[in-house]
């Protein structure tokens, strides 16, 4: 069975050492070959491994916050609270099924996204042509491959022509001719010719393999799990200072240990944040939900957020800046001839039957300018040929012909009478800006021989009409935008310049010389690199990580893959490879770039609600762990019971999560979270509410005749209200009347204050209060809430930038 080699080394063997390695013929293979063939390599296609539903909901159950939770249960059954250590697995277990329910939908949408259309191909199999699917092909298989098609594998031509668009794997506009012994990638499109050719790689081996081999070594950090683990860490160690301060209180008075684990069991169920993962998952399930009403399909949940703090995005020029279609750009008319004139010889000298690019976007050029072609007959038409570098037509009008020629400069130019100073000039200005040049020239009516210029085309890949639009609304949302580009440095160089991006741009190759102390240092300098091959995108986004920076990618290809999954936010535009839409996080729907800046302004929405529910949190644990602690110092009991906190759990965990919806406003700048910020600006807001707490207690105990079993009750309402206003006043940056609460949250902590209020008046679940007393509670936490509460949490707020 042969050996492959790489399809780089294929590249450089003549046709017959190809064949001889691969133990093939020009004849092809028969069937029973191939069979063995396929036994060994496989099918051509790459396979993604998939973990078991099972698997993956279970797995929920295993990490640091489930561990702490599953402690808690523990804990009560061991102590006798059965129906404690019930309510709280019931939690957990909700909290991971909506987590579980959430992540099947996406990877339900990414594996639709993946669904590739089948492709077959002309494969010759026991000395005959045949179709079969692409998948099916093996190396050594001799396939036909004409206008229009997909390449299903790395081929290496046997003979014939081809002209290959393969932007979609080097990032190059411009398609590439390709002659007998080249090697045309798994992928790329032909865009002219035929050619019987040789498959020398299949599979993962393919250059296309390659890259999505690389995809699955790409990995982003998780953000939301450091942010997780972060916030948990800051909240136990108030839980565990409070813990062990009592703890040992109790010890000195003599207390059994039964009772300091009731202690721990509280303590712990008050710290834990139950559903911060829940709550994680819904915010970017909503956000998700807006976005794909914007046209924008959101394959990884995490992102959603994630972009919230992106201050570079790195954009692939074709197909992402620019429309990945060869346009007329500019027109040089030379001695005396008009625009028009150029247009019109230029679209004589070009066919449409022979579905050039060049030819269709210079007739097309001419149409748009309202020139009637058909006016002229075509007597004879000599299509481009690589040898001589142009093409040419006799045509006929009113009586006479001339000759229309248009071609590379050098070619035509040399064939007319001498070449003007302003031709030269113009070709060298037009050049240097990166385009393509098309010198176009004609004879005088009735003469053949004789050829005059009439005038230069410049032809490139266009800068899509949005898109300087989409770049200056990213820099005023504070990020910069990078484009990097498979194109040389003059083209990449007028594209970032007309796009506004900027026009530091330099060649990878100079870039890649550099010290990697010098490449971090000035990575982030330049707005753009050319010349760029995929590893070196994925390069290129690590190292701006590694400075600190969020990254987003935009990208069409199966060259932005690697890149798109390693960004924090990888974005496919509408036009994009299936590779290139699985790798990436939000994959566009529709044509343009206006999903990137709706992608931005959602996600910062997004964080700004779950900055909303973590500073929220910290908070209640604060409040929560100070007043179960003094009033333990004070009473020499724990004001609330393990059935008490089970039910502040549901009542500010998971009432809360309507902050999920809430009306929120997007910054103008990133966001970055800073968990030390957020801890000390709770914390201000926290001790405030410790106060508050501490103060009502006394009074009711004062005033209103509470005993012991009406104080637990009377301090669970003050708990489930105080819970309900914060909410209220931390989901404002500013004031809390700056902004109106989302429909959502209004309803949420009107029927939690309803339902507890009846609950205490009742007794249900609880020792009895009476209508005056919950009143009371009612009405103190509000006033003190919002008019003591507030304008603390408005200076803390602002001294530490939240």
């Amino acid at each position: 069975m042969p050996s492959t080699l790489t399809t780089d080394q294929f590249a450089k063997l003549p046709v017959e050492e190809a064949f001889r390695i691969l133990e093939a013929s020009p004849s092809g293979l028969s069937e029973e070959e191939a069979r063995r063939r396929l036994e060994k390599y496989g099918y051509n296609e790459v396979v993604e491994k998939k973990r078991s539903p099972v698997v993956e909901f279970l797995s929920r159950y295993w990490g640091p916050m489930p561990w702490l939770l599953e402690l808690a249960i523990v804990l009560s059954y061991l102590l006798g609270h059965y129906l404690e250590a019930v309510i709280i697995f019931a939690l957990l277990t909700v909290n991971a099924a909506i987590g579980f329910a959430h992540s099947r939908k996406s990877q339900k949408a990414l594996e639709y996204l993946k669904k590739r259309l089948v492709v077959r191909v002309k494969v010759l199999r026991d000395g005959s042509w045949t179709t079969r699917e692409a998948r099916e092909i093996v190396p050594g298989d001799v396939v036909m491959l004409g206008l229009g098609d997909l390449v299903p594998a790395d081929v290496k031509i046997v003979s014939g022509e081809l002209l290959v668009d393969q932007s979609a794997l080097t990032g190059e506009s411009l398609p590439v001719s390709l002659k007998e012994s080249d090697v045309a990638y798994a992928g790329s499109v032909v865009v002219r010719g035929e050619a019987k050719c040789l498959v020398v790689n299949t599979g993962v081996n393919t250059y296309f393999g390659r890259t999505a081999e690389l995809v699955k070594i790409a990995k982003p950090r998780s953000h939301q799990e450091e942010i997780i683990l972060a916030v948990t860490r800051y909240m136990l160690y108030v839980g565990v200072a409070a813990l062990l301060a009592t703890a040992a209180y109790a010890l000195v008075r003599g207390m059994d240990l039964l009772s300091i684990a009731v202690f721990a069991d509280i303590f712990l169920m008050g710290a834990v944040p139950v559903a911060l993962p829940a709550v994680l998952t819904i915010v970017q399930a909503v956000g998700a939900l807006e976005l794909a009403k914007e046209g924008a399909l959101v394959t990884r949940l995490s992102s959603v957020e994630d972009a919230a703090s992106i201050d570079v995005v790195c954009l692939d020029k074709t197909g992402t800046i620019t429309q990945n279609k060869l346009s007329v750009v500019g027109v040089v008319p030379l001695r005396g001839y008009g625009e028009d004139d150029v247009a019109l010889v230029a679209a004589l000298a070009s066919s449409e039957e022979g579905k050039d690019i060049i030819d269709s976007a210079v007739i097309g050029y001419a149409r748009s300018r309202g020139l009637r072609l058909e006016a002229y007959r075509r007597v004879s038409f000599t299509p481009f040929d690589p040898s001589l570098k142009r093409s040419e037509a006799v045509v006929e009008h009113d009586g006479a012909r001339f000759k229309a020629v248009k071609g590379a400069p050098q070619v035509v130019l040399e064939l007319c009478n001498g070449a003007p100073r302003e031709a030269e000039e113009a070709l060298e200005e037009l050049s240097r800006r990166g385009y393509r040049v098309l010198a176009v020239a004609r004879s005088p009516d009735n003469d053949l021989d004789t050829l005059t210029p009439v005038g230069l085309l410049a032809l490139a890949d266009p800068v899509r009409p949005d898109s300087k639009a989409l770049i200056e609304e990213l820099k005023s949302l504070g990020i910069k935008p990078m484009m990097l580009t498979g194109d040389n440095v003059a083209i990449a160089r007028e594209v970032a310049r007309q796009a506004s991006i900027g026009d530091r741009v330099v060649s990878f190759a100079e870039f890649k010389r550099l010290s990697r102390d010098e490449k971090l240092r000035l990575v982030d300098t330049y707005d753009g690199f050319a010349e760029v091959y995929p590893e070196d995108k994925y390069e290129i986004v690590r190292l701006l990580q590694e400075k600190g920076h969020m990254v987003g990618m935009t990208g069409d290809g199966v060259n932005d893959a690697p890149a798109l999954k390693q960004a924090e936010m990888g974005i496919a535009v509408s036009n994009a490879t299936d590779v290139a839409k699985a790798s990436a996080s939000v994959v566009l729907t529709e044509e343009g770039l206006k999903g990137i800046v709706k992608a931005i302004v959602v996600s910062r929405q997004v964080y700004q609600r779950l900055l909303s529910w973590v500073v929220n949190k910290v908070v209640k644990v604060v409040q929560f762990i100070g007043m179960l602690a003094l009033g333990f110092f004070w009473l020499n009991r724990l004001l609330l019971g393990l059935l008490d906190m089970t039910l502040l759990l549901l009542a500010n965990d998971f009432s809360t999560m309507s902050l999920a919806t809430d009306n929120v406003k997007h910054t103008s700048n990133p966001n970055k979270w800073n968990v030390r910020n957020i801890t000390l600006a709770s914390l201000a807001v926290g001790i405030l509410m410790v106060a508050e707490g501490m103060l009502a207690i006394a009074l009711g105990m004062r005033y209103l005749g509470l005993e012991e079993k009406q104080l637990r009750s009377f301090t669970l309402l003050l708990l489930v209200y105080s819970s309900q206003f914060r909410v209220y006043i931390v989901r404002e940056r500013k004031h809390f009347w700056s902004s109106r609460p989302g429909n959502a949250l209004l309803a949420s902590i009107t029927a939690t204050i309803a339902v507890f209020t009846a609950m205490a008046v009742l007794g249900v679940l609880m020792t009895p209060l009476t209508p005056l007393q919950a009143l009371f509670a009612l009405g103190y936490t509000a006033a003190f809430t919002l008019g003591v509460v507030d304008p603390v949490k408005y200076v803390a707020f602002k001294k530490f930038q939240l």
